[in-house]
């Protein structure tokens, strides 16, 4: 089975700060603090579900500039195909990305012009009657995925991040279409339990999670009139919560997508985002099917 990922790459550049807010200095040598790889929402959720062993078909945009040998060269270190990676844009979107010994951070995004860009639809529909699975990540070229993929009876899974407006003008087409949704409680208005009804109810949403931080996360299954929070779990010290939700989503639509269990699925998720943020980027850190099943294995 295949699994169609539509989103963002970047390069991120990582700094660590020794705390938050930062104080003005004129110069600082943060040894081994500043790093640079390749990331990206679509990038991250396309390397997890590679590494848990899932054929994944990759689709997104990137820049003429110099930074495209950079990614060329991750996709083809990471296994992820790059058939559909295409680069049109002229230049390639950045992040910076703060963070400090807690694992508080910053994320500033320059997404350059990739707001206005399109995804070639051909391309897409050749992608999608391959796959079993669509996750279309909430960036603008992929919003055209959406109805598509639905009317082609493809389950879609996707996560809209912060948010907190049930008619949230960007969001509410993913919040349509998706049968999985996932999203942080950073933002929202009410209880995350509150919230996640309303949305079961304004949107027909079958599974719908909201990750809690460090407090863990909350279920909610429409079909089991299932709502309840689970635990956090501990793995390894934190380095940066960098790509925690990404991990967590990956790992979710990975076991999900097997079992069809959104407990176990996110009982494990959990502990793979746990393990994840242990390592400084947004696209390191990722467990092997094999690694994860061990360790959960072994705090069971």
């Amino acid at each position: 089975m295949t699994i169609l990922v539509a989103g963002l790459i970047n390069i991120e550049i990582t700094l660590r700060v020794e705390a938050f807010p930062i104080q003005y200095n004129p110069v600082n040598y943060p040894f081994f603090g500043v790093n640079s790889s390749v990331s990206g929402v679509g990038y991250n959720v396309a390397k997890a579900l590679t590494v848990l062993g899932n054929d994944v078909s990759f689709l997104s945009l990137t820049g003429k500039d110099p930074a495209r040998t950079l990614i060329r060269e991750a996709l083809f270190t990471d296994c992820i195909p790059g058939d559909h990676v295409l680069d049109i844009l002229d230049q390639t979107p950045h992040s910076v990305i703060l963070y400090d010994s807690t694992g508080r951070r910053q994320i500033n995004v320059d997404l350059k012009d990739i707001q206005e860009r399109t995804y070639p639809p051909e391309v897409f529909e050749a992608a999608l009657s391959q796959a079993s699975l669509v996750i279309p990540c909430n960036v603008n070229f992929s919003r055209p995925f959406l109805r598509k993929a639905w009317q082609a009876g493809k389950p879609i899974a996707t996560d809209i991040h912060a948010i907190s407006d049930l008619e949230d003008a960007y969001n509410s087409d993913y919040m349509r279409y998706a049968s999985v949704l996932f999203m942080s409680h950073e933002r929202l208005p009410c209880s995350p339990e509150d919230w996640a009804r309303q949305v079961m109810n304004r949107y027909g949403t079958e599974i719908v999670v909201i990750g809690l931080g460090g407090e863990g996360a909350l279920l909610a299954v429409k079909s089991d009139h299932f709502l309840e929070r689970l635990p956090a779990v501990q793995t390894r010290p934190v380095v940066n919560t960098i790509g925690a939700g990404d991990a967590l989503f990956s790992a979710f639509v990975h076991i999900y997508n097997q079992t069809h269990n959104p407990y176990e699925a996110l009982r494990q998720a959990m502990v793979f985002a746990s393990y994840k943020i242990g390592a400084t980027g947004a696209a390191d850190g990722f467990l092997s099917a094999a690694e994860l099943e061990t360790l959960v294995s072994n705090i069971r």
